[in-house]
């Protein structure tokens, strides 16, 4: 059983994703996708007149602000039209997709941040009133039931509260809490880039592999802003008894399988 995590900055070739999956489909994998949506939410954000904020910890990590409405437009993007979008391709190639957001079926439960810790120009600030958290369930017997009837399961990344509140959650470790709450042979994130580079963003000094018990130093050595929260990722997979973990570039053709043939960056 394979994860797959398409980022959603933008830029991934969705077709050949969608071709790659139908492909490992009827071969008899079973396949669950994990799809983002921020760069769609940015532009329709903007075009709504509520452009994105992004904010930075305390611990430099660079994350959007979601207040109320950015979470009804974040939701909107990717459990509707996104996720929809991906759906469609994937039953027009022949694969019966599913659908979902970890709102349904409380398919993803986390718990809601009280508060944001951020720096702004220089000074330390708290920010309330965000409807953002991290997961601590999965309901994988849901996806078992939907894998064991033939489906393709296609998850967007909205949580919900253990209040019943949506909730904005980061895709890559959506895709982590998934594949190791499966116990999934393997996790492939397709990203914009074509690996973990050890000089971002020179795609020269890819790394083609990192050890298991090497992933921690590698995330403090070299991973910056977004591959940071991917490399984090692979490490919550690999502690909870994935395979594999491949980081591996998105924008190419055939990208699941260049990944599987030893493209991008393996971590174990």
């Amino acid at each position: 059983m394979l994860v797959v995590k398409a980022g959603g900055n933008g830029g991934l070739n969705t077709e050949a994703i969608c071709g790659d999956i139908a492909e490992l489909v009827r071969k008899g994998e079973q396949v669950v996708l994990v799809h983002g949506g921020s760069h769609e939410t940015n532009v329709i954000s903007e075009k709504l007149g509520h452009p994105s904020r992004f904010v930075t910890s305390v611990s430099g990590h660079v994350s959007r602000y979601t207040d109320r409405e950015t979470l009804e437009i974040f939701t909107m993007v990717t459990a509707g039209r996104l996720n929809k979008l991906l759906v469609e391709r994937l039953q027009q190639l022949g694969v019966n997709a599913f659908g979902l957001s970890g709102l349904d079926g409380r398919l993803l439960e986390a718990r809601r941040k009280p508060a944001l810790r951020v720096v702004e120009n220089g000074k330390p600030k708290v920010l309330r009133g965000d409807w953002s958290g991290r997961i601590e369930r999965v309901n994988a017997a849901l996806l078992r039931t939907l894998l064991a009837s033939g489906y393709v399961p296609i998850v967007a990344p909205v949580a919900v509260s253990h209040e019943g509140e949506a909730l904005n959650v980061d895709g890559d470790r959506v895709a982590a809490a998934i594949s190791a709450a499966l116990k999934a042979d393997g996790l492939i994130i397709l990203s914009n880039v074509p690996g973990l580079l050890r000089r971002f963003p020179d795609e020269n000094t890819l790394i083609h592999h990192i050890p298991k018990d090497r992933a921690e130093e590698h995330l403090k050595l070299y991973a910056q802003g977004r591959m940071k929260k991917k490399l984090l990722g692979t490490i919550e997979a690999v502690r909870g008894g994935v395979g594999m973990v491949i980081i591996a570039d998105g924008r190419v053709e055939n990208p699941i399988r260049q990944a599987l043939a030893g493209e991008g960056t393996l971590i174990g």
